[in-house]
């Protein structure tokens, strides 16, 4: 089921594209750079106009992603605040993208300026190489949150219930990876990734004879449906502080 706030934030979203159209940013038929297919290319990265069409329509149940909210207000001078929260007016009318053909429009798909968060899938980031290199090879969306502005990051979908109510299924979680384990701060949050898992838990290190860290306890928010366990620390053992969600906004 998609979380209330991903469909409202949907209906403002279809709210912005009538607006569009009427200020002819969008011509629903134009084949000179301001089509669907084109406002599709600047918000997926893909000409898929059937998308950007699912998400216009009331009976599909699929709506717009966050990550795709930036591109939108980058490009086309849409308020954030207003697609995120209803607050404001629609257009600031900040954009950086050109009218008419799009040809020479830098890409959003690889890192740029100060776009220093590297959104990706959880499968992707549940890799046993996750290194800012490894995704920098890769077709990756890049972003900027006011305040994140040092360091290279990372960020994904939550999937399931286990960290609810502090973290919620469909929320994004914008991590911050740490040079090594004796960094880490018990009883916060962590991205913990170790050989082809991932998991998203509060942290509590068990130590061995050596004082050295010998396992991981990781302990869900969700306590009653998902019971603590501990994960063996090896070299593939790595660990990402959560800094940012990006949730339902009440």
């Amino acid at each position: 089921m998609i979380p209330e706030v991903r469909v409202g934030i949907n209906k403002r979203f279809i709210e912005v594209f009538n607006i569009l159209v009427e200020k002819g940013d969008i011509v629903m038929n134009d084949r000179g750079g301001k089509g669907i297919g084109d406002f599709a290319n600047d918000i997926l990265g893909k000409p898929y106009s059937h998308i950007i069409r699912a998400f216009l329509s009331d009976t599909d149940k699929r709506c717009i992603d966050y990550h795709h909210v930036d591109k939108l207000c980058e490009l086309y001078g849409v308020s954030k605040s207003y697609l995120l929260e209803g607050k404001g007016n629609p257009i600031e009318d900040k954009r950086t993208r050109p009218s008419g053909n799009v040809s020479h429009l830098p890409s959003l798909g690889s890192k740029a300026g100060s776009n220093n968060i590297c959104f990706t899938n959880i499968e992707a980031f549940a890799g046993n190489s996750v290194e800012w290199d490894s995704f920098r090879q890769e077709n990756q969306d890049y972003f900027h949150i006011p305040g994140l502005d040092g360091g290279e990051l990372f960020a994904f979908p939550i999937k399931g219930n286990s960290m609810l109510p502090v973290i919620n299924d469909g929320d994004i979680v914008v991590c911050k990876p740490l040079r090594n384990l004796n960094e880490f701060k018990e009883n916060k949050i962590y991205a913990i990734n170790d050989s082809g898992s991932i998991w998203v838990k509060y942290v509590q290190k068990e130590l061995n004879t050596k004082n050295g860290i010998a396992q991981l306890k990781l302990i869900s928010a969700n306590h009653l449906e998902h019971d603590p366990f501990h994960i063996d620390v090896s070299e593939n053992t790595k660990l990402f502080q959560v800094i940012r969600r990006i949730s339902a906004l009440d």
